[in-house]
């Protein structure tokens, strides 16, 4: 059974067993030293998925960045998890976490509603860049999802005020890319994950976080890739 395919069962079974919470909030754990989120807004998911990375050192010492879909957040953590910034981020616009086969190979403006979605999962991150020329650090090059700027067009204005509202609502906008506000992009994630590889967890928003981050995931190291692909 493949990786989606696992998830779809984990979350229809939705347990949340006292062993599966077995990794919570490590400020409750004596000898270990404080979350790196507990000075900045994250929700219960994000503090358990770090606890998760540092527990199992799914990191392997490199960057890494979680995507907490349901609050519309992302962390931008170092190498060996130093938190160097967190921002609202944009969306698809299609809730869901499991991508419609076939829409990564679709050009981006002939997308339909539905397939506008940013997958749940975990990624090993790319350095590229889009059709544009610009960089963009790539989530997941087969479905076209990157983490980029807001871009300049007639989108940017709406695409701005809703990055800075506090409704995780207001922020499905995107056509599946995980969209962070301009000086963001070139201030952490650029310098961050523009010349290295690292990993992107995004948290799913359908099912709990346990059934996907319960057990260490294989190192699915991606292969070099191609760039001629446009960022959604």
């Amino acid at each position: 059974m493949n990786f989606w395919g696992k998830l779809a069962v984990a979350a229809s079974v939705a347990w949340i067993s006292s062993t599966a919470f077995a990794l919570t909030d490590p400020t409750t754990r004596q000898g270990e030293s404080l979350s790196a989120l507990q000075t900045v807004e994250a929700s219960d998911d994000a503090r358990y998925v770090e606890h998760w990375i540092h527990e199992k050192g799914d990191d392997h010492g490199r960057p890494f960045v979680i995507v907490d879909k349901k609050a519309a957040r992302i962390f931008v953590f170092g190498a060996g998890g130093k938190l160097l910034g967190a921002s609202s981020t944009l969306l698809g616009q299609s809730r869901g976490d499991i991508p419609v086969p076939g829409a990564g190979a679709k050009d981006p403006s002939r997308l339909l509603p539905d397939e506008r979605k940013t997958p749940a999962g975990r990624f090993e991150s790319v350095p590229g860049r889009n059709l544009h020329g610009e960089p963009v650090v790539w989530v997941d090059y087969d479905t076209g999802i990157a983490i980029h700027r807001v871009r300049p067009g007639i989108s940017q204005e709406k695409r701005d005020a809703s990055l800075a509202t506090e409704d995780p609502n207001n922020k499905r906008l995107s056509l599946g890319c995980v969209v962070v506000p301009e000086t963001f992009f070139w201030s952490v994630v650029l310098p961050t994950l523009g010349n290295v590889r690292g990993t992107v967890y995004v948290l799913p928003e359908d099912g709990p976080v346990q059934a996907m981050f319960a057990e260490p995931k294989p190192d699915t190291t991606v292969a070099t890739r191609r760039v001629n692909v446009s960022a959604r």
